[in-house]
C-alpha cells in the first residue's frame, strides 16, 4: 500500500498480516496503529477500514466464510504475532508453532507462523486433506513437494495442494519462519 492508501471492506472474511510499515485499522469507532508482525481478523461484513500511514506491504487472505449451524462467527481480532503463545511442534523446541487464530469451530480456516531454528526440520513428511498456502517471511530452507525439492527464502509463496507430501527443513545460519494459512474445522468435500 502506498502511503495514504486505503483498502475497505469486502464481502468476505479477510486476515491481514503486516510484512513491513504502519497501517492504521478503523473498526467502527476504534482506531488501532498495525506494525509489522501485528494482524487482524475481520469476520464477513465487518465494516472496516485499513489505512496506510507509511508505503507498507501486507498478507492478505480473504475468503467466503463456511457456516455451521449453531456455530456464531467469531468477532474480530486484532492482535500480534510474537506475543502469541508458541508451542513446540512434536516436542522439538527448535521448531516452534504460534497460532494465530482461535482452535475452535467459529474459524474455518487456520492461520500460524512456524519458525525453525537453523538445521531444524519437519520430523516426518506431511499430507493434508485441504489444500494450503505459505508465505515465507524470514530465513530459508529446502521445501519437498511430493517429490520435488524446492530451494525457498523470505518473500516466497508456495500453494500445495490436497494430498500433496510436504517437508520442510531450515538451512543457514538465522531462523527461518513462514506464515501457513490452511482450510480447517470444516469437511473438504463440502
Amino acid at each position: 500500500m502506498e502511503i495514504g492508501g486505503v483498502l475497505g471492506p469486502c464481502s468476505y472474511q479477510r486476515f491481514l498480516f503486516v510484512l513491513e510499515g504502519n497501517v492504521e485499522i478503523e473498526l467502527g469507532t476504534t482506531h488501532q496503529v498495525l506494525g509489522r508482525d501485528d494482524y487482524a481478523y475481520l469476520p464477513q461484513g465487518t465494516e472496516h477500514r485499513l489505512i496506510a500511514a507509511e508505503a507498507s506491504r501486507l498478507a492478505v487472505i480473504e475468503k467466503a466464510y463456511r457456516t455451521v449451524e449453531g456455530i456464531s462467527p467469531h468477532k474480530p481480532i486484532v492482535a500480534s504475532e510474537p506475543k502469541a503463545a508458541g508451542q513446540a511442534l512434536m516436542g522439538d523446541p527448535d521448531l516452534v508453532v504460534r497460532g494465530l487464530l482461535p482452535d475452535t469451530m467459529a474459524f474455518d480456516f487456520a492461520v500460524n507462523t512456524m519458525t525453525y531454528q537453523p538445521g531444524a526440520a519437519l520430523g516426518m513428511v506431511e499430507v493434508h486433506v485441504m489444500e494450503h498456502g505459505l508465505l515465507m517471511l524470514e530465513g530459508g530452507g529446502i521445501y519437498r513437494l511430493d517429490d520435488e525439492w524446492y530451494p525457498v527464502t523470505a518473500g516466497d509463496f508456495i500453494w500445495m495442494g490436497p494430498y500433496c507430501p510436504q517437508w520442510f527443513g531450515a538451512i543457514g545460519k538465522t531462523a527461518a519462519k513462514y506464515l501457513i494459512y490452511k482450510d480447517w474445522n470444516r469437511h473438504p468435500l463440502r
